[in-house]
């Protein structure tokens, strides 16, 4: 293929790229039916990221081996469709974690904090979707009503912030949304996916007198950084409630809508159609497999793979094998 030759866009997907966390399992192989790196903690599986220094490559057909950032300079437009020129950046970061211990008590900038954003990033809302979970699992998602700056200062530095959070034992299938500005931690055997702002700030408030066993040191706290941007105005943020808008031929969920992301949960053994004539969709497969088909060609789908739907590409035929369960996730204009 020389640059010169015409291309048309097609279902693209994307290699993923593990991190180390010292909180991390080795869950992910099982998710993502491939081998972990090392014999180390693996805590993200980063599958879908327009980031400089973890830039995902496409893994199939005449393009494998392209960033994502290449193809968005190239194919603005079949990419991005009515979104073309929107984002200097696809705007949007998806994850596996594997929580095995609990992450750090944290909070992320609003898209409002300038005085805390490098140049060129973006606030980070973000929510979650629970793959599997133990009995002594834990989600914690914002502060206690009425619980103000001075007693979550007081908490953290008697390493009683957990008192402070809205804590919930999660359960596979339950959903959770974080505006950014919610203090947040989860773990104990937690694995969930994850869709975000395309941001990689994050504000350590307290991170349970951990050692990192690689390095031998405690992790930084950034908690002055932290503390400007908590919101407290935030409520009890419980399990989302699905809303349901299809039950035949296929159950079609809305799990979260705000104004960076739309995400939709499918689950189907027959065919159904995903995607939008010039729109890109995102579609992930948390369960099951089978084939996704567009124009004239078919491509093989399975269990922890995203799929980036080019806005060229319209809506693509997915025919499971069995029964597949898939999120569907819409790129939201609202964001810088």
């Amino acid at each position: 293929m020389t640059d010169d030759e015409p291309v048309l866009l097609y279902p693209l997907r994307f290699d993923p790229i593990y991190e180390y966390r010292p909180w991390g399992g080795r869950r992910l192989a099982t998710v993502l039916g491939g081998t972990l790196p090392g014999d180390g903690p693996v805590g993200e599986a980063w599958i879908l990221s327009d980031r400089d220094d973890h830039p995902s490559r496409a893994a199939n057909g005449r393009l494998k081996g392209q960033t994502i950032a290449q193809l968005l300079t190239r194919f603005q437009k079949q990419l991005m469709g009515k979104l073309s020129g929107k984002f200097r950046r696809f705007p949007l970061l998806l994850k596996f974690l594997d929580a095995r211990e609990m992450v750090s008590v944290q909070v992320h900038p609003r898209d409002t904090d300038k005085d805390f954003l490098p140049p060129g990033e973006s606030g980070k809302t973000e929510a979650w979707v629970v793959l599997e979970a133990e009995p002594v699992s834990r989600v914690c998602v914002g502060l206690k009503p009425g619980t103000a700056p001075g007693g979550l200062r007081r908490a953290l530095a008697g390493g009683l912030v957990a008192g402070q959070l809205n804590c919930f034992t999660p359960r596979p299938g339950d959903g959770f949304f974080l505006p950014a500005g919610t203090v947040h931690t989860l773990g104990g055997g937690v694995v969930v996916f994850e869709v975000q702002q395309n941001s990689d700030v994050t504000f350590r408030l307290y991170d349970w007198e951990r050692i990192d066993s690689v390095t031998g040191q405690p992790r930084l706290l950034q908690v002055e950084e932290g503390f400007a941007c908590v919101d407290y105005s935030n409520a009890v943020m419980g399990p989302v409630d699905p809303i349901v808008e299809e039950t035949a031929p296929v159950r079609r969920e809305r799990l979260f809508e705000c104004g960076q992301f739309g995400v939709w949960r499918v689950t189907a053994d027959s065919p159904f159609f995903a995607g939008r004539e010039n729109e890109p969709r995102v579609v992930v497969c948390l369960d099951g497999g089978g084939e996704i088909e567009q124009a004239a060609s078919a491509w093989a789908f399975r269990k922890g793979e995203a799929w980036l739907l080019p806005a060229i590409a319209g809506a693509c035929v997915f025919r499971p094998r069995g029964t597949a369960t898939v999120l569907e996730i819409v790129l939201q204009p609202g964001q810088p």
